[in-house]
């Protein structure tokens, strides 16, 4: 009795782009469209400038399905551990009208490579399937992770786990 239409429109206007990242995430999700509750779906709008970059990131509830609405992307995703040690990484240039399946949990990217700005729809089997950008989620959480944890699994020096803490992690969702 207390629905409205309201809750179930969105209008999204294209994402500022002038940052760090040079990509704007507007999610779609129930925090955002009230009229997604229950029903097991979200989107995003991702815009790009130029060599923007959608960093490396999982959403730990929901697969993603990428669709190019403009300009040509460079995607790609890494699968979980395999039985030799490996981890695999699928990639894929795309171009308008081209789509792209990132499953559920895997790390995955998206960076402009065409000379223009691109944008791109993902849909989420999630009406929230959450996001983690794994270079913020490492280097800039509060509090830090110990430096000596994070010097002996990247096995690199705790002067270069100090500065990568020290950054300013940008989050273009």
């Amino acid at each position: 009795m207390l629905v409205v239409a309201e809750d179930f429109f969105k209008h999204v206007d294209a994402g500022n782009t002038t940052n760090k990242l040079g990509s704007k995430v507007t999610p779609v999700s129930v925090n955002e469209l009230f009229g997604l509750n229950t029903l097991g779906i979200s989107l995003a709008r991702i815009d790009f400038a130029p060599r923007g970059l959608n960093p490396p990131h999982i959403h730990p509830r929901g697969t993603e399905i990428v669709i190019v609405i403009e300009g040509t992307l460079h995607v790609g995703f890494v699968t979980s551990n395999q039985n030799n040690g490996q981890n695999r990484l699928f990639t894929k240039v795309l171009n308008k009208g081209d789509v792209f399946v990132f499953p559920i949990g895997l790390p995955h990217f998206q960076l402009n490579v065409g000379y223009g700005n691109a944008v791109a729809i993902a849909a989420l089997s999630s009406q929230n399937a959450g996001v983690i950008t794994i270079a913020n989620a490492v280097f800039g959480s509060t509090p830090p992770i110990s430096d000596e944890i994070l010097a002996k699994a990247f096995q690199i020096d705790k002067n270069t786990i100090d500065y990568l803490q020290n950054q300013f992690w940008y989050d273009n969702n």
